[in-house]
């Protein structure tokens, strides 16, 4: 990476980073690109050339938070060899569950996007180079897995929106339970849901 690439690099990421602690303290209504730009001794037509304004780089912010999620989980799943569908999309779950406990910062950032639509979107258009492609990780453990599901799309969107409708107030409130005692029941449903888009007979 030449000089100027290594520049435009730094100077993008103190945006962003710059962006998120702002909005994570102020919210993204109370905080201008001016604010931002200053925070981050940036000039404001240098923001212009990475975003379009600051909905565009909340929504980048997301997406690269969310990757890293995804990221963290994957390494960290590779690392441990596990070979059954199911083993890796609990491994997976369980891990991002811990980061977003140990940071309920992040978890209140985007736990507004975890739709489904969103999230999609913004894992497949992710913020940078660094980013991992989610989607495809995921197509890649659905062609590797040992049986064939029926309809990978649409289990992913039940799990997806089984997780982010439960585990946001277990988190953050411990409502009904701690996120502890609410992930074996959390899993057994996951699991079930992977089960019911595997052919009968299989």
């Amino acid at each position: 990476m030449g000089k100027a690439e290594k520049n435009k690099k730094i100077k993008r990421e103190a945006l962003l980073s710059t962006a998120f602690e702002l909005f994570t303290s102020k919210g993204i209504q109370d905080t201008s690109i001016s604010d931002i730009v200053k925070s981050a001794g940036i000039g404001k037509g240098t923001f212009y050339l990475y975003f379009k304004d600051k909905y565009d780089i909340n929504n980048l912010l997301i997406s690269h938070k969310s990757s890293q999620l995804f990221l963290a989980a994957i390494s960290e799943m590779e690392k441990e060899e596990i070979d059954v569908f199911e083993d890796k999309i609990i491994f997976i779950v369980n891990h991002i569950l811990d980061q977003l406990n140990e940071n309920k910062t992040l978890l209140r950032f985007i736990s507004k996007n975890l739709s489904w639509g969103y999230f999609k979107s913004a894992l497949i258009e992710h913020a940078g180079a660094e980013d991992v492609d989610f989607y495809e990780e995921y197509q890649k453990m659905i062609r590797e897995a040992e049986y064939k599901i029926e309809e990978p799309e649409i289990m992913l969107f039940m799990i997806i929106e089984l997780v982010s409708a439960t585990c946001y107030s277990s988190i953050l409130y411990g409502e009904p339970v701690g996120l502890e005692k609410l992930k074996p029941y959390l899993f057994r449903n996951i699991r079930n849901i992977i089960r019911e888009h595997v052919p009968e007979g299989v």
